[in-house]
């Protein structure tokens, strides 16, 4: 088994918890504020994922910029995890989880090629804080993620979003092996799965993640994709948003 029982994590899974996105985050949430770049795009992602077709919601709408898609849903995933973990905090302590793992077979230690050029052997609390504050950084630096219009994207934009995207992955892998019980016990594995499911489309839609990394995790993973929801078109979506 290279992670937690597929059919359990189905069985368990309940409506989706309320309120869950008025707990206290890790870190502050990321913004993309009306008319702001790339707050069309932020509408339409989110009108496509409210469709419910989860296959819909990570195609890269037609006409759109790739690195202007590829940035508005990093910032929405990073802005999913860090409420997800938010509400896990005070389960996740280094006494509980003393090192940062994906079950038995995956350990992470922490470096981050700048500060921390050693890789470390940290606690699973010491590690996703880390691991967060450094992707609020990438977010937060202009010369990577530009706010101003018209400004382009870096060269080595796609590496750094696929650094990104590997690391978050991390989060839901320990969450799945560690916590999913604290998960199940709070009334959220809906939501849970609904954000990993939606995770595991966008990173196989745009190849951001190799797949050894994703190994922890194989057989869940294998299940969200065989689970497809009815086709409806993105012109749909993006008419409708535009009669708002």
């Amino acid at each position: 088994m290279s992670g937690p029982d597929p059919d359990k994590v189905f069985e368990n899974a309940k409506k989706p918890l309320k309120g869950l996105d008025k707990t206290c985050p890790l870190r502050k949430k990321k913004k993309i504020k009306e008319g702001a770049r790339g707050y069309g795009l932020k509408q339409i992602a989110r009108m496509t994922l409210g469709s419910g077709n989860m296959q819909l919601a990570v195609e890269l709408p037609a006409g759109e910029d790739l690195n202007e898609w590829l940035a508005v849903n990093t910032i929405e995933f990073y802005n999913e995890i860090n409420v997800l973990y938010g509400i896990l905090t005070e389960f996740c302590t280094p006494e509980v989880c003393p090192i940062m793992s994906a079950g038995p077979k995956y350990e992470y230690l922490w470096a981050d090629g700048h500060s921390i050029k050693t890789p470390l052997k940290v606690s699973a609390s010491e590690y996703i804080d880390f691991l967060m504050a450094w992707v609020e950084n990438q977010l937060n630096n202009e010369n990577l993620f530009p706010c101003q219009i018209g400004v382009p994207f870096p060269k080595n934009f796609l590496n750094v979003v696929k650094v990104i995207f590997k690391r978050l992955f991390r989060v839901y892998a320990h969450i799945y092996h560690t916590h999913f019980q604290h998960i199940m016990n709070l009334g959220a594995e809906y939501h849970l799965n609904t954000c990993f499911k939606h995770f595991i489309y966008f990173i196989d839609q745009f190849n951001l993640v190799d797949s050894k990394e994703l190994a922890p995790l194989a057989e869940l993973i294998q299940q969200f994709k065989e689970r497809k929801a009815a086709p409806t078109t993105k012109a749909k979506i993006v008419s409708d948003l535009n009669m708002i």
